[in-house]
């Protein structure tokens, strides 16, 4: 069999035109909002809290995104993936500065310490989380965490060379300008 460089059919080798711009912008916003686990109208309430602030609008959408409570519990490693990290604080476990979080969408302030709640640490879960937390090293640099005390810092914003997401945030600042 020869397997040929365009799909089956009458229309096959017409296929390659691609993606129109705006179909781009709107794979990109998909995109970013699957891999944080957001839906449409929390997305946009996003983008419009930042959108007229000083600076450049994508980097502020993804530092927007990188701060809610629930990214920054998967940034420290408390969580295998972001879903987890969502469970995990809507559950109660965490606290931030001694006051208990349950709101995965909380937006996390610099300097901000985010530890487990005390009766949460003799938990199973945290007993073998713990034993993985004190091999990892690769800690975000915004980010400072103590494996023995279960609790991390937010040292500073995080900048958009710093998420490593891979994703273009720009598109979406064109998709919701047209």
């Amino acid at each position: 069999m020869i397997k040929k460089a365009y799909p089956p059919g009458m229309h096959g080798k017409n296929f390659g035109r691609g993606l129109s711009e705006y179909g781009k912008q709107l794979a990109m916003k998909q995109k970013i909002k699957r891999i944080y686990g957001i839906m449409e109208k929390q997305f946009k309430k996003h983008f419009d809290e930042i959108k007229n602030k000083e600076g450049v609008t994508g980097d502020l959408l993804m530092e927007r995104l990188e701060m809610r409570m629930d990214n920054v519990v998967y940034r420290m490693g408390f969580a295998s993936s972001r879903a987890l990290a969502r469970q995990l604080v809507g559950h109660g476990v965490f606290e931030v500065n001694g006051r208990k979080v349950n709101i995965p969408s909380c937006k996390i302030k610099t300097s901000d310490l985010i530890s487990v709640r005390g009766n949460k640490k003799n938990k199973n879960y945290f007993k073998n989380r713990s034993q993985i937390l004190k091999n990892k090293k690769d800690f975000p640099a915004w980010i400072s965490f103590d494996a023995k005390k279960l609790e991390g810092k937010v040292l500073s914003s995080p900048s958009m060379e710093k998420t490593e997401v891979g994703v273009n945030p720009q598109l979406v600042v064109e998709y919701y300008s047209r």
